[in-house]
């Protein structure tokens, strides 16, 4: 298929097989919008729940099939790691073919420089969650937790979950969302002036001024009753949403 010059970025798609709805849209997605882009980058929590590339469950396998179909028609496919799935691994990717990137990333297309982030290292007035999100990035505690058992596993997981959506109730809005200082700091020391991220559910384009120029923040939104895609082309870039 003819790519035209076109990149998607998404995010916070949370698949899992409890909603198939989401699914089909991010099916449709790949075959009306993603097919004919030369790249697709999907900024974390690409899945809900995220237990380890051993997991036996045939979703995740659905998932990774519908991507690599979309990369046998040459469309480059990139994934960074969200808060709900930071243990996708090497063997998901290699099943999907799709590459692992770092956070922050930066992309270069169209004579114009993105910095990509999931954004929840950006929470950082939210310091019970910052401190959970230290202790299970850190590569020992992985290893033990990938150690355990798929039952085990699934029991912490919706233990944490359960815990989050409790603290979360008696948290003020402001801490949850990202800690302006936080971007401008990552910006500077990445020399960038565009971020593009997921996480906090509240999508919008910001524009601040970045020590006397102007940055710009495009939050992407989650998919729920509605799906949300970055468009980037020579022209510029938008900010769309579809639904569900």
């Amino acid at each position: 298929m003819t790519k035209t010059d076109c990149i998607y970025c998404i995010s916070d798609l949370h698949l899992s097989s409890e909603r198939p709805d989401v699914f089909e849209a991010f099916r449709s997605f790949l075959k009306t919008n993603a097919n004919s882009a030369r790249q697709l980058f999907i900024l974390g929590d690409f899945f809900n729940l995220w237990i380890g590339d051993d997991d036996p469950a045939t979703f995740p396998r659905q998932v990774s099939k519908e991507l690599s179909l979309l990369t046998d028609l040459g469309t480059d496919i990139f994934i960074m790691h969200g808060n709900r799935d930071f243990l996708l691994g090497k063997e998901f990717c290699r099943l999907s073919q799709a590459v692992l990137i770092p956070e922050p990333y930066t992309l270069n297309c169209f004579n114009q420089q993105y910095l990509l982030m999931h954004g929840d290292s950006l929470c950082t007035r939210d310091e019970s969650y910052m401190a959970f999100r230290n202790m299970v990035r850190n590569p020992d505690w992985q290893q033990a937790f990938l150690a355990k058992s798929i039952a085990e596993r699934q029991a912490f997981a919706a233990q944490a979950r359960q815990q989050s959506k409790d603290l979360s109730s008696n948290k003020a809005a402001d801490i949850m969302d990202v800690t302006p200082t936080e971007v401008t700091k990552v910006l500077a020391e990445n020399r960038q002036s565009i971020l593009v991220h997921g996480h906090t559910h509240r999508p919008a384009i910001h524009e601040f001024d970045l020590y006397g120029e102007q940055g710009k923040r495009i939050v992407l939104g989650d998919w729920d009753s509605s799906g949300w895609a970055l468009k980037i082309t020579p022209a510029g870039y938008t900010l769309e949403e579809f639904a569900i």
